[in-house]
């Protein structure tokens, strides 16, 4: 029952969306209330129907939204029943919301400083002198280091931690009722992302806003709210503490999500790999710097990579982990040909000097695939001709037809065949990355560089391709560079890992190793210390 503590009630929330193919029900009879100072987790795969309670909640529908049933109350007074002029006067003053990607959150046009004002100034009745002021007041407070210097520039001049307090400050500048946080750290690297988390934390038990924090990652959850909510095909299935929900759940929706999220104790691939005399790759001395090229014998450019050295036998996962900026993908960019680089590069015995020698024999011995499967599958390209791209590089279809073999490749990653004539817009984010991975499997490669290939997914899709990725080692023999943020994910799949920092190869030991005695070196722990875990206090 609805109380004046609660600062957020739905009750009875129904949607649809209207579709070419008939209605979608979207949230079906969704209950759920937040009161002042609590932190309430919303956690469900995607199309669960989480973002679209945060854009009810907001009033910011799709036209093609039909509420059939419900109440959304602010403090008692229901928001359906506003106009646009009091809507627009509620959001960002009484509601704010925080997104994932706070690239797309801020205007690229305007300085970081500006936007702040403008909020300030719109909502909180300020001068601009003011709100300048107060702005740069708030950006010190959610631990910007120079926040005069902050002020002044664009969002491209900034890092994705910093655009994330910037969007922060903004959401807490005008001391909202309420705020909605959807997947604020996803985009963020582990590092980052904790201290996003702590930040979050501080704020809120200092402000006592009423809070809605929407994730598909539980542990993160389990890190910041005090209630947790299941959210699955629009239905609430699973509500209580934390500790209830997450230890004694009540749905097997939820017990599924729980045994998906990553234990370095469960491993998934035998724990060692016979390194051959003939290794697969070597590296010696790999240096990527981007900028400008040398001048007078100096370069002036920044170093992604610098003398990094380390092997991978044939078969094996090498695990690759950082955090952003530390050089995880340029070691990729550089194997795959897009970085130039200086240093030793051999691959099945062969040297590779520079790009110009990764010719077709090298690029179907190395393939990637990449984080964003939407950046890397051409949208007006049918999957079947996309697949088949490969096929017709590389000449692997023999004296099979290339459409029966595309559809076999559609097989082997667990995709139906009739999949061949769908676009990528007509598949999931899971669907599609087993697409990308197919495709990359189509060349017959001896090594597959994955780079963050789970990293936008739901923890159960995660699971899922992840065992995708070991079950097609396993009949093919293939190695992989494993690259993630996530050490945990990293140390369940890979047999040895390399931690990068800066640029540098700061550690390398194997799975075995890091679980028996720990790490070494004091960056290593402190990515494992920064990776949530349930229940973490």
């Amino acid at each position: 029952m609805a109380t004046e503590a609660n600062v957020l009630s739905v009750e009875g929330y129904t949607l649809d969306y209207v579709t070419r193919a008939g209605p979608i029900r979207a949230l079906d009879s969704v209950d759920l209330r937040i009161a002042r100072g609590e932190v309430v987790g919303l956690v469900g795969e995607s199309g669960s129907g989480k973002t679209s309670l945060a854009w009810a909640i907001m009033r910011a529908l799709a036209s093609n939204a039909v509420e059939l049933a419900g109440s959304l109350k602010l403090s008692g007074q229901d928001l359906r029943q506003l106009g646009p002029g009091a809507v627009r006067a509620i959001r960002g003053r009484r509601i704010g919301m925080i997104f994932q990607d706070p690239s797309a959150s801020l205007n690229p046009t305007m300085t970081l400083g500006a936007q702040i004002t403008e909020a300030l100034v719109a909502h909180m009745g300020l001068r601009t002198k003011a709100a300048r002021e107060a702005g740069k007041q708030l950006f010190a407070k959610v631990g910007l280091s120079d926040p005069a210097a902050i002020m002044r520039r664009y969002p491209h001049e900034a890092s994705g931690g910093e655009k994330q307090r910037v969007v922060i400050a903004t959401a807490f500048a005008c001391r909202p009722e309420l705020i909605l946080f959807d997947e604020p750290t996803t985009a963020l690297d582990v590092i980052t992302a904790r201290q996003i988390l702590d930040l979050l934390r501080d704020l809120q038990a200092e402000t006592a806003v009423a809070s809605l924090y929407i994730s598909h990652d539980l542990a993160v959850v389990s890190r910041i709210a005090q209630r947790v909510a299941v959210i699955h095909r629009g239905r609430i299935v699973d509500e209580g503490s934390v500790p209830n929900v997450f230890t004694a759940p009540s749905d097997s929706y939820t017990r599924a999500l729980l045994d998906a999220v990553p234990k370095p104790e469960r491993r998934l691939v035998s724990s060692t790999v016979t390194m051959s005399e003939k290794r697969l790759v070597e590296v010696r001395g790999l240096t990527v710097r981007y900028g400008r090229p040398q001048f007078f014998g100096k370069s002036l450019g920044t170093a992604g990579a610098r003398d990094v050295s380390f092997d991978l036998a044939p078969g094996e996962i090498l695990g690759i982990v950082g955090e952003s900026g530390s050089g995880k993908s340029t070691l990729a960019r550089a194997l795959t040909g897009l970085a130039p680089f200086t240093g030793t590069l051999l691959v099945g015995g062969r040297e590779i000097a520079s790009i110009a020698d990764m010719d077709s024999a090298y690029r179907r011995t190395v393939q990637i695939v990449f984080q964003h499967p939407d950046a890397s599958l051409n949208p007006r390209q049918r999957i079947g001709d996309i697949l088949a791209r490969p096929f017709a590089l590389y000449g692997r279809a023999g004296t099979q037809p290339i459409r029966s073999a595309v559809r076999d490749m559609l097989e082997a990653v667990q995709l139906p065949p009739d999949y061949v004539d769908r676009f990528p817009h007509q598949l999931s984010g899971g669907e599609k990355q087993r697409v990308a991975i197919a495709r990359a499997f189509a060349a017959g490669p001896a090594l597959v560089i994955c780079d963050e290939v789970t990293s936008s997914l739901d923890v159960s899709v995660q699971a899922a391709v992840i065992d995708l990725l070991v079950e097609l080692r396993r009949e093919t023999g293939t190695a992989y560079l494993f690259i993630s943020h996530d050490i945990n994910l990293v140390r369940q799949i890979a047999h040895r890992i390399i931690v990068m920092h800066r640029g540098e190869l700061v550690e390398a030991i194997s799975a075995d190793d890091l679980a028996a005695r720990g790490p070494s070196h004091p960056y290593t722990a402190r990515l494992i210390a920064a990776v949530p875990t349930l229940l973490a206090a």
